[in-house]
């Protein structure tokens, strides 16, 4: 069973098996998180990165972690909000196939940031629901840390968990 934990941090100082970051499709750093989760792992990053030839939105690719605490960087595309049933889907994604990758490969801990809630303009308190019920049914016995950069996600995520646990 997954233990879940909502905490405010920078997820660039996790220190454990993998970090998530919310990339875009080239891969190649952006903003936000994936700006700062480039800038800290330094550029071979980078360079791992252009050869994964980019990430279709849901989908997860796997590089080491570098100069991060974590010794690896799982990278999912979230989607951009258009209000669309596939948009929850493609979300749904990024959570499912990053815990995939982290079970395939033996992680047992992992930490997630708030995907496609900046840039992308998913509304937290839609967003937080959908990563919360997928990330606690999916079936393994992972630690997982969903690690906010403020309060407010933080909260968003923490009513989110006592909903789901409560049965809303």
């Amino acid at each position: 069973m997954i233990k879940l934990q909502i905490r405010i941090g920078d997820i660039t100082d996790f220190n454990g098996d993998a970090i998530v970051n919310a990339a875009n499709h080239s891969l190649l750093g952006g903003g936000g998180v994936d700006g700062a989760i480039h800038h800290a792992a330094g550029p071979a990053l980078n360079n791992a990165c252009m050869k994964l030839n980019g990430c279709k939105t849901g989908e997860a690719k796997l590089t080491d972690g570098y100069n991060l605490p974590a010794n690896y960087i799982i990278h999912t595309v979230g989607p951009i909000w258009h209000a669309t049933k596939t948009d929850a889907i493609q979300l749904a994604n990024c959570y499912r196939n990053a815990l995939r990758i982290a079970v395939n490969h033996g992680f047992k801990t992992i930490a997630f940031p708030s995907i496609s809630t900046g840039a992308y303009g998913y509304p937290l308190d839609q967003a937080a629901p959908i990563a919360v019920k997928t990330i606690l049914q999916f079936p393994s016995d992972i630690a997982v840390s969903m690690v906010c950069f403020d309060e407010r996600t933080a909260d968003a995520y923490q009513r989110a968990l006592q909903n789901y646990e409560s049965g809303f």
